[in-house]
């Protein structure tokens, strides 16, 4: 007899499954995320009554092989190349991640078009037809006779594709829509994504192909693009690289024919600065690149019973702790002010040397008092008040040298080599307000 088809629920948030169904999964705390899903006779069988396998030959380390990293395959997009370590691994799977919006199908269909110039390259479109799929290519220019388009959500037929090895590169667009026919379920649940994903992996490792997306913990390579979708600057960084390094990022900002590298980030964010209280560049890194990025603060009298705050592109919950160090370590009275803070040019940041940029933009605004030199400023900010190490000093100083600035207000060099020419060093932010701004908080 054949076996019967196995009925399980699984969260759709974490994948946790269940025998029955829940209200609250007890895994990841979601509610009501739990889905029936029924799964054909031998697929996703948990269960084993005898184990089939066989011993596996170990080899010493010393007479392994090492794998050939020469080959790879150029994006043809230095800065994407930069990232990925190199170029695309053959036989790699990579993952490209991001808010909708963000312009990753833009990217991956210029990414295909510098690839196809010398590779054969397939782009699978789960998301539209072939026809809408050329007319975006059209428009960002990106026709190539090595570029073959195909729309399809049949995760097997993609698989079978992909086996018969004719391209170097496969990019699928996106795994969200595919599903596997042996699957009941529907398509962008958490068995039909982990199932399909799997299928596709096996299949481009088989066949040397570099590709397609697929979830995090299955690939080589992850890579997130970052930013506001109706403007500023895009950021593509590697979360996850196994034949490279994670410090580099790719930035871009988006034009009418695609994403476009941004060759001088610090310059075009800077451009339209005005001189004003409340105004601080920041001095910060994004993965090995220094970046000049202006912070700009703005404190008003508050007309309501609790005072706001509000942070654009900076974590709201530093900017309390950062606002209550104020009150506490100087002068500041800021119980009764609202304080705004905002990143200009989109950018998100999460470097810690952030804190007294802030902080100096905070005072300020207060104040209405600006630096008084042309100057760049970065450190991370205890609670006590003092001002932090942060690391690679040297390569934002020459980052603000670079541009004309004449100071770097930072913490204290505490290397046994000669501190920067430019850099000021400050014990805690007290110091550094009196110091640098025209008049004692």
């Amino acid at each position: 007899m054949p076996k019967k088809a196995t009925t399980q629920y699984v969260c759709q948030q974490c994948g946790a499954t269940r025998t029955k169904w829940a209200g609250r999964c007890d895994n990841c705390g979601a509610w009501n995320s739990f889905v029936e899903e029924t799964l054909s006779a031998g697929v996703g069988a948990s269960v084993v009554a005898k184990s089939s396998g066989k011993p596996l030959k170990a080899q010493k380390i010393a007479d392994v092989a090492p794998s050939d990293a020469t080959g790879r395959i150029a994006c043809g997009m230095s800065d994407i190349d930069l990232v990925l370590g190199g170029g695309l691994v053959p036989a790699s799977v990579v993952l490209l991640a991001g808010q909708p919006g963000m312009g990753k199908s833009t990217l991956l269909m210029q990414l295909a078009y510098h690839v196809a110039r010398e590779h054969p390259v397939l782009y699978v479109s789960g998301e539209e037809s072939a026809g809408q799929v050329k007319v975006r290519a059209t428009r960002l220019g990106a026709s190539h006779e090595n570029l073959h388009l195909v729309s399809s959500v049949s995760a097997d037929d993609i698989a079978a594709t992909i086996h018969q090895g004719a391209y170097d590169l496969v990019i699928v667009d996106s795994i969200q829509t595919l599903a596997m026919q042996d699957l009941s379920s529907a398509a962008g649940s958490v068995s039909q994504i982990t199932n399909s994903s799997n299928l596709l992996t096996q299949a481009a490792k088989a066949s040397n192909t570099a590709g397609p997306k697929v979830l995090e913990h299955m690939v080589d390579v992850v890579l997130n693009l970052e930013g506001d979708r109706y403007g500023g600057f895009k950021v593509l960084r590697a979360i996850k690289n196994r034949y490279g390094s994670t410090n580099d990022v790719a930035i871009f900002e988006m034009a009418d024919e695609g994403l476009k590298i941004v060759a001088n980030p610090s310059a075009a964010l800077l451009e339209e600065r005005m001189n004003s209280d409340g105004s601080v560049v920041l001095a910060t890194m994004e993965g090995n690149r220094p970046i000049l990025v202006e912070i700009q603060a703005l404190v008003s009298k508050t007309h309501f019973g609790y005072p706001k705050r509000t942070a654009s592109g900076f974590d709201l919950n530093r900017l309390n702790v950062l606002i209550a160090v104020l009150e506490r370590r100087t002068k500041l009275d800021l119980h009764e002010s609202d304080v705004y803070i905002n990143v200009v040019g989109g950018m998100k940041l999460q470097d810690p040397a952030a804190d007294l940029a802030v902080c100096l933009a905070i005072g300020s605004a207060a104040k209405g008092l600006q630096l008084k030199t042309n100057a760049v400023v970065f450190g991370e900010v205890g609670l006590s008040g003092e001002v932090r190490h942060v690391p690679q000093i040297d390569k934002r100083v020459s980052e603000a040298k670079k541009l004309g600035f004449e100071q770097a207000i930072g913490p204290r060099f505490r290397s046994t080599g000669k501190p920067p020419a430019l850099l000021y060093g400050v014990s805690d932010v007290r110091s550094a307000l009196n110091q640098f701004l025209e008049k004692e908080m």
